[in-house]
């Protein structure tokens, strides 16, 4: 397996890790579960870095095109807005419906927009 397919199940794994953790927050409600919480919020970490040293790492090898950077900024803007989201719904407040539904719909376009941006950077060339 080469780097670039161990990337892309890197961060596949990264996904999974997230969305399986981020469920089983969702179920078992507030307070929620400081070791699960952590977890969560560490692999997303983990997953932004990740997407960020690739594309450092790509613009390295040759300057981003400007699609390759617009993939980036919406996948970033995506991360950003989980982690606002996120942070809104994990605190003692209650938050309005809106908050949560954001953070319910905005992983699978996160997803999405992730795929996009690793395939244009695996694609170069």
């Amino acid at each position: 397996m080469d780097a670039n397919q161990l990337g892309i199940v890197g961060a596949g794994l990264f996904f999974v890790i997230i969305f399986v953790s981020g469920y089983w927050l969702s179920r078992s409600g507030k307070p929620y579960s400081v070791i699960v919480l952590t977890i969560h919020k560490l692999i997303s970490l983990a997953a932004v870095v990740f997407l960020v040293v690739t594309m450092i790492q790509s613009h390295r090898v040759a300057a981003l095109s400007v699609i390759e950077l617009v993939a980036g900024v919406v996948t970033g803007l995506f991360f950003l807005s989980l982690i606002v989201t996120g942070g809104l719904l994990s605190s003692d407040e209650q938050m309005p419906a809106v908050v949560l539904k954001l953070h319910q719909i905005a992983p699978y376009l996160t997803v999405l927009s992730t795929a996009v941006t690793l395939y244009l950077l695996q694609s170069r060339g």
